[in-house]
């Protein structure tokens, strides 16, 4: 900052972070895209590793004079959820409301500030089919079958990958190398022709669903334009997912880059593999709020470089907890307690939401009313409603975002 202040004269000082190694200079506000997650199983310490370091950085941006405004986007298009939902005999997108709103819960409790924008893949069809006109008008992009494709190739390439390894990340992130419809395995779905088993909407080649990929790119430019100022999300999402977003951004626009600076949190593993419930070797935040401290669970998560993968042990927290403890002696204040966990009741579980949903939508149209007592309902970002009274054997969403 020194510098900064030598160079500019007396005055603000200019908020120019360094990130991944670049100098990002900012005047009153930064974009910031981050992968949200797909609402389809509960929050682990993997999940939120990602977003309170998003959280970390707005903090400090805004120390520095400059407001984040953070877009933080729920995929609930997507085969995996499909999947959980087919399972569970749900619709796929009152499934991911439900599992969104405890991912929201969760995150609160780890004192994660609310994100500006929040999007919701599945209001995004109509973008995602301008996007994939786009493309195809850039000549970056076919149709087969139905099908659109973006060419990859040179995505790789850009990344610095071998075909080789290029093939077997692509496979490992359900790319579908085997899809005799593409010009090159490589390649990625921005439309995919509809298939049993999964939501579809009209499009000008026959019923389809968003790509991954295309999802995020038409939800970011449509909050931010042609291009963010720093765009988050886990390490093990460079390739390919964020290599293709690039590159199906830039090629759409024109503009390059589209992100002046990456932010590729490090991974969490268990004794060395990678957290996920295939691997059945999930931390659930839920779970360490119980026995600690938000501040604590925190700690943990920052007491490191953003880009370095470390390992969860049990012994790690307990660590960060008395690290906390002294801070706190230190700064002359009682340390904080781990969150009581809630009873579930018999009749209703959790029972402390208590929001009431209105008698009217904002539009002025009624909002119907539910079987249940309006006390058991909750509100996912204050316009989508959802009703979880086990005991009556509901599980329903409603609202004009459902």
């Amino acid at each position: 900052m020194t510098d900064d202040h030598a160079a500019g004269g007396p005055g603000p000082a200019l908020a120019a972070p360094v990130l991944a190694g670049r100098r990002v200079l900012l005047l009153d506000r930064a974009r910031i895209y981050v992968c949200g997650i797909t609402p389809y199983d509960v929050t682990h310490l993997g999940h939120a590793a990602t977003f309170v370091w998003v959280d970390a950085l707005g903090r400090v941006l805004r120390l520095l004079g400059v407001e984040p405004e953070v877009c933080r986007n729920v995929t609930d298009v997507d085969d995996v959820l499909d999947e959980a939902a087919s399972r569970a005999r749900a619709r796929y997108d009152s499934f991911a409301a439900i599992q969104q709103y405890h991912f929201e819960h969760d995150l609160a409790a780890l004192n994660v500030r609310p994100v500006r924008h929040e999007p919701r893949a599945h209001r995004y069809v109509t973008h995602v089919i301008r996007l994939a006109r786009g493309l195809m008008t850039a000549g970056t992009a076919y149709e087969r079958n139905g099908s659109i494709y973006f060419r990859g190739q040179a995505a790789a390439i850009h990344a610095g990958l071998g075909r080789a390894e290029a093939l077997r990340l692509s496979a490992e992130y359900g790319g579908r190398l085997d899809d005799a419809s593409k010009d090159d395995p490589l390649d990625a779905a921005v439309w995919q022709a509809a298939e049993a088993g999964h939501p579809a909407w009209e499009s000008p080649w026959g019923l389809g669903r968003p790509g991954w990929h295309a999802e995020c790119v038409a939800m970011a430019m449509s909050a931010f334009g042609v291009g963010v100022d720093v765009h988050a999300g886990g390490n093990d999402l460079r390739f390919p997912h964020h290599a293709y977003h690039s590159a199906m951004a830039e090629a759409f626009t024109g503009v390059r880059p589209y992100a002046r600076a990456w932010v590729h949190v490090g991974t969490v593993t268990v004794d060395g593999v990678k957290m996920a419930k295939s691997a059945g070797n999930l931390v659930l935040v839920s779970d360490l709020l119980n026995r600690y401290p938000a501040a604590a669970v925190r700690l943990v998560i920052l007491d490191r470089r953003w880009a370095e993968d470390w390992d969860y042990t049990d012994a790690s927290l307990e660590a960060a907890a008395a690290r906390l403890a002294d801070l706190y002696e230190a700064a002359g204040r009682p340390p904080r307690r781990a969150r009581r966990p809630r009873a579930r009741s018999a009749a209703c579980w959790p029972p402390t939401w208590t929001y009431r949903p209105p008698s009217r939508w904002p539009s002025g149209k009624a909002a119907p009313r539910h079987a249940c007592s309006s006390r058991l309902s909750a509100w996912t970002n204050y316009r989508t409603w959802i009703c979880v009274c086990r005991q009556r054997g509901h599980q329903r969403v409603g609202g004009p975002d459902a």
